[in-house]
């Protein structure tokens, strides 16, 4: 195939990738076999068919299913004595200083026990705690921003990070397990702490009717589906992160910094995970992957689609996307606004 229809062919993939889940409510639905099907197609396509792909894609989702599955079934074990442990901590600490410490130990907890375990153990708190309806939906936007940020920090916390080290794992990046510590984890604390603080602030009170609640109650069954579906779909962003890496190889180390972060925030929309297995190559400079990196973990949190916690989250309590967006899109913006300024002046 000639250079010109194989880079076609994949701006096509990409362009179906980025835009269908976004359109089209079957494929919304089935976003992982959607995903698969996109991955092999892109690997034909560039021809990048051999055995160490295949090895990886079956290999590299393991730690981060495994990670899903063990805190999943420890969370349900440990599920029964969390209400007396949360009313112990507001009695000692009060109610915005726990929501602070909540908040604060999912974002940075996030990393290690995944962002799908801490947006469930978030929606459990917010169930348990029956506050007013605004003040939780701020309390549960906040956190998962905090997730979505922490859970970035190593290749357990959730498919983005394990796709951004499985893509940069070569030279000269040579990625590993705290690879992303040392290239975000300076601006990603702090930005965890900020948003943990003011997520905790606001006229909150115990006892409030009319609050959130989960929709249903964890079960093995759900457990060992969502697992699976973990797996599928990190093995997917690994076919469709090789498959269109002769196409981001080509345009993206090109760009400059600010587009690359400020174009980044259509992850508000589409999953981040996705746009980082379409953009991460080895060619890019390690300013340009604390660009794009940053740009995809602060406005995936802006809308419901951009990330896991945000995912599931809203589906466990049932938020609706206006509400969610009417905290989370000027939070977002603020962050955004305020990590590129700092980033610019800062990041060599």
């Amino acid at each position: 195939m000639s250079e010109y229809l194989t880079v076609a062919g994949l701006a096509l993939i990409m362009g179906l990738t980025l835009f269908l889940p976004f359109s089209v409510k079957k494929v919304e639905d089935e976003l992982e076999a959607f995903l698969f099907i996109m991955g092999l197609a892109a690997v034909t396509i560039s021809g990048r068919w051999a055995r160490p792909l295949i090895l990886d894609a079956f290999r590299e989702p393991l730690r981060l299913t495994v990670a899903v599955l063990a805190v999943g079934f420890a969370f349900t074990a440990a599920r029964p004595g969390l209400k007396n442990r949360l009313e112990r901590s507001i009695k000692t600490l009060g109610l915005r200083w726990t929501l602070f410490a909540v908040i604060l130990i999912l974002g940075l907890g996030s990393s290690l026990m995944t962002a799908v375990i801490s947006a469930l153990i978030l929606a459990e708190i917010i169930t348990l705690l029956k506050l007013e309806r605004a003040y939780e939906v701020k309390v549960v936007v906040y956190a998962c921003f905090a997730i979505g940020l922490g859970a970035a920090l190593t290749p357990l916390g959730e498919p983005l990070s394990t796709i951004a080290v499985a893509k940069l794992k070569e030279p000269p990046h040579n990625a590993d397990f705290f690879y992303l510590l040392r290239q975000i984890g300076a601006w990603v604390v702090p930005g965890v702490v900020l948003t943990a603080f003011l997520g905790s602030r606001g006229p909150g009170r115990t006892g409030a009717a009319g609050g959130l609640s989960e929709d249903a109650a964890e079960t093995g069954k759900s457990i060992f589906l969502r697992g699976a579906k973990v797996y599928l779909f990190v093995m997917a962003l690994i076919f469709l992160g090789a498959g269109l890496a002769p196409l981001a190889a080509r345009f993206v180390p090109q760009m400059p910094d600010w587009l690359l972060y400020w174009a980044n925030s259509i992850s508000a929309i589409l999953d981040n995970a996705t746009l980082a297995a379409a953009e991460l190559v080895p060619e890019m400079t390690d300013r340009q992957v604390k660009f794009v990196l940053m740009g995809l973990l602060i406005s995936g949190g802006m809308l419901i689609p951009g990330n896991i916690p945000n995912i599931i989250s809203s589906a466990k309590l049932r938020i609706k996307s206006g509400e969610w967006a009417r905290t989370a899109v000027p939070y977002g913006l603020f962050l955004m606004l305020a990590y590129f300024i700092l980033m610019s002046m800062f990041v060599e």
